[in-house]
């Protein structure tokens, strides 16, 4: 007679049926797939979801733009996460990579990926911040030349953007 427990979800608490040898096996327990994988992205211990060419951008404009506010990947201006948000220009940036223009993982995933990039522009207008997206998808390797030249899009534009505002206390270094 097999014997089957009960147990409750570790992402969305839903109760569900297991196995106790499944249960021994691993410690945390998922009704889906889908839920093990929310979960196991929101608690990650290692790796990162954020481009290399995303990092070297963020790492420059901090140190080209010392007095200039920069906020990266979170969700606070829009409800949706933003590459770079300069809250005193009221701009944001996206880096899209191939994953915004082909069906790397399937139809399916890509038209959610553009369904949500649309919800970002749409959300950004309606709060009045520019969202200029560069796209990015040629960029197969993030080589220092490949770094520079999206750098230099990206500083160009907020160096622009600064000359309009009429900033003062924003300094290009």
């Amino acid at each position: 007679m097999v014997t089957i427990q009960t147990v409750e979800c570790k992402n969305c608490g839903k109760s569900f049926t297991k196995l106790p040898s499944q249960i021994k096996k691993y410690p945390n327990n998922f009704c889906s797939k889908s839920c093990a994988a929310k979960y196991n992205n929101t608690h990650k211990t290692h790796g990162t979801r954020r481009s290399k060419l995303e990092a070297h951008i963020e790492q420059q404009l901090r140190a080209d733009f010392p007095n200039l506010e920069l906020i990266c990947n979170r969700k606070d201006a829009i409800g949706s996460e933003l590459d770079f948000y300069f809250p005193q220009l009221r701009l944001a940036i996206e880096l899209n990579g191939i994953f915004h223009y082909e069906p790397i993982y399937g139809p399916d995933k890509l038209e959610r990926i553009q369904s949500n990039d649309q919800q970002k522009f749409s959300a950004c207008n309606a709060v009045g911040i520019e969202l200029c997206v560069i796209d990015a998808s040629s960029a197969k390797h993030a080589t220092k030349a490949i770094k520079e030249r999206y750098y230099t899009i990206v500083r160009d534009l907020v160096i622009r953007l600064i000359g309009r505002a009429g900033d003062t206390d924003v300094q290009v270094l």
